[in-house]
């Protein structure tokens, strides 16, 4: 049994990695509290049911889960069975929370710093020895895009939710012509910038692109920010944002009002 020891606000990144798990190895053998506690269940009772049976016990370590007395309960009796050679305890860095200092002696997966993949992909080393995981198929977006207006221009804050994005290479679509937009990177001396008018998605939409990219990575607390404005004071809009996933996709992230 492998057990998923959390905080419930750190759900929207503990659920995808408990999905990736549960393809990997099936549902019945991954403690995730979401599937394994039913309406109806005594939640102690699966609780320790998960802890008895479980092989792997992954305690996610974050600001919310340092706070709450029932993980706290989870990771120490774990910790102890760990001691005792039945379990092997691995925590998980979610964020900059210091590491409690009983499990500074052992070595985490640090997914804040490392990403989401490379640390699904460490959980299953570590239950099974291989390299064999492959990425699944996913709806979960670590960006966000956040739109706003300034007087007259937009601001788009490109921003991570949970870990570092390594690649910072964004672009943004619009119907107005680029020729006629001021595009500045705030707090940025150099960038890589390119346009495009006439550019048509992979849906069939016909859009223009204005590209823009910077060499360190995007992190949750150091968004990428871009303002665009109007040289003729023509109103205009930023309708979806894009990333560059690999070398000649760029897959859409959320694009939301501020």
């Amino acid at each position: 049994m492998i057990f998923l020891s959390h905080n419930y606000n750190d759900k929207p990144i503990v659920e995808q990695i408990a999905i990736r798990l549960k393809a990997v190895y099936g549902q019945d053998n991954v403690f995730y509290d979401s599937w394994s506690i039913q309406p109806g269940d005594g939640i102690i009772d699966k609780m320790e049911e998960g802890l008895s049976n479980c092989k792997f016990f992954f305690y996610f370590v974050s600001q919310h889960s340092l706070k709450s007395k029932m993980v706290k309960l989870e990771w120490q009796n774990a910790l102890f069975k760990a001691a005792q050679n039945t379990i092997k305890f691995v925590p998980i860095r979610m964020d900059a929370s210091i590491m409690p200092s009983l499990l500074m002696q052992s070595l985490y997966i640090d997914l804040y710093s490392n990403g989401l993949d490379v640390a699904v992909r460490q959980m299953i080393d570590v239950i099974n020895g291989t390299n064999t995981y492959r990425n699944t198929t996913s709806q979960f977006s670590n960006l966000v895009a956040y739109k706003y207006r300034e007087g007259n221009k937009i601001v788009i804050e490109c921003r991570a939710l949970h870990y570092l994005e390594p690649v910072s290479y964004f672009a943004f679509c619009t119907q107005a012509d680029i020729k006629d937009l001021n595009v500045n990177l705030r707090n940025e001396s150099m960038c890589m910038t390119n346009e495009m008018n006439g550019a048509t998605l992979q849906n069939g939409h016909k859009t223009n692109i204005i590209f823009r990219s910077i060499e360190r990575g995007t992190l949750p607390d150091f968004p990428f920010v871009v303002e665009i404005t109007s040289k003729t004071g023509t109103v205009f809009d930023i309708e979806a944002v894009l990333h560059k996933s690999s070398h000649e996709m760029y897959s859409p992230i959320p694009l939301l009002k501020k």
